[in-house]
């Protein structure tokens, strides 16, 4: 398959970026402004509210991660222009003026002062006003890979790391080399194949620095908090129904998501945009599907493609979740959950390669306008990551 001149109807934005949505986000700066944020969108047909559980008394590297989330969201290429919405101005300013760096059209509204009918009017009125803007965007062909696709695994079983996953890493090998941005992650989830993980780095400098990150999670997180193992954590009860009895048997079938042949460029902070250039990065990440997705939208990527062994239901509410499976059972029993089935392999139907074209004609479908199964079935899961309690 020659994919060197393959395209996709997608949004050009301000700042050069391809979206593949267009969303008009009306999103909260702090828990305590959900409620405004849901009531514009409730009065305004096409936005978008995204409720969250923080940012309120988060201080240091805490509220540094909150604010790169929240910036970063908003300024994620799926977003056409955004509404934020805060309790007092200061915080609420900050968010705007991250985003309005991307020349993407915002707006910010506080409380405080105000009180929330107001504050909700003179938003929705706003809201209103970019809806209009949104609605008359146009799709324009983009090369394919200006799409920056990410990529975890979730509910993982044996043939996770015999089908779905390698396909992820098929689909990376043809489209990294062409000037693809990637983006891998689950820093708990590689533990004993970190070492492996280590070795697909492309400088030594960028491995001691994976290690180091690695080492900080291990040590600092789970070492400090953990009981007598992570049996009920890691693997998930989910991966042991599905064969993967040790965390180490997970993380060889989690790292088959990055493919044979590309190399990993740079190291990423939780919600960090890449900066070296096109490339496959690792994120350091939590685990868990919501979290991950959320800190990887807010990165810039507008794809995720989520391989799944038990059926993982996971989606996001700005950035397409593309469900791959290779579990024949899971394929036939929650069919409304996968986009592409890729169960031929372990049936031996099926080869990777080929596997990797469908997942790659899946994503060229999605990027031009076609729901994935999470979009069609309403999962709009957006969980923030937060390091450490409140003051």
């Amino acid at each position: 398959m020659d994919l060197s001149n393959s395209t996709i109807w997608g949004y050009r934005r301000e700042n050069g970026r391809v979206g593949v949505r267009n969303h008009v986000v009306i999103l909260p700066l702090d828990d305590i402004s959900n409620a405004a944020c849901e009531a514009v969108a409730a009065h305004i047909q096409g936005t978008l509210a995204l409720p969250h559980a923080y940012g309120r008394l988060q201080f240091g590297a805490d509220l540094d991660l909150h604010f790169r989330t929240m910036i970063g969201t908003g300024s994620n290429p799926n977003v056409a222009a955004c509404v934020v919405i805060g309790i007092e101005p200061e915080w609420t300013r900050k968010v705007v003026e991250g985003i309005a760096e991307t020349g993407k059209p915002v707006a910010g509204f506080w409380i405080e002062g105000n009180g929330d009918i107001a504050t909700v009017a003179a938003a929705s009125r706003q809201a209103k006003a970019f809806v209009h803007q949104a609605s008359e965007q146009v799709r324009e062909p983009c090369p394919l890979t200006d799409v920056w696709i990410a990529a975890k695994c979730g509910e993982s079983d044996t043939t996770t790391g015999l089908a779905s996953c390698p396909t992820v890493g098929n689909m990376y090998d043809k489209l990294v080399p062409l000037g693809l941005y990637g983006c891998f992650g689950e820093t708990s989830e590689l533990t004993g194949a970190e070492h492996l993980a280590a070795a697909r780095a492309a400088t030594p400098e960028v491995a001691e620095k994976f290690m180091k990150v690695w080492s900080a999670y291990q040590n600092d997180v789970i070492e400090a908090h953990k009981t007598s193992d992570l049996s009920d954590s890691q693997p998930t009860k989910g991966n042991i129904a599905g064969g993967l009895t040790t965390i180490e048997e997970k993380a060889m079938g989690n790292l088959e998501k990055i493919g044979r042949e590309v190399k990993f460029i740079d190291v990423l902070e939780p919600a960090q945009a890449p900066t070296v250039g096109p490339g496959l990065y690792f994120m350091d990440t939590s685990s868990a599907a919501a979290e991950c997705c959320t800190l990887q939208a807010a990165a810039g990527y507008a794809l995720h493609i989520f391989p799944t062994g038990q059926g993982n239901v996971i989606g996001n509410p700005i950035m397409p979740v593309i469900k791959v499976s290779g579990n024949p059972r899971t394929v036939r029993q929650m069919s409304e959950h996968i986009d592409v089935d890729v169960s031929g392999v372990v049936r031996r139907e099926l080869t990777i390669d080929q596997a990797g074209d469908s997942l790659i004609d899946m994503i060229t479908r999605t990027a031009n306008g076609r729901l994935t199964a999470a979009e069609a079935l309403g999962h709009r899961e957006f969980v923030m990551t937060k390091l450490y309690r409140s003051a």
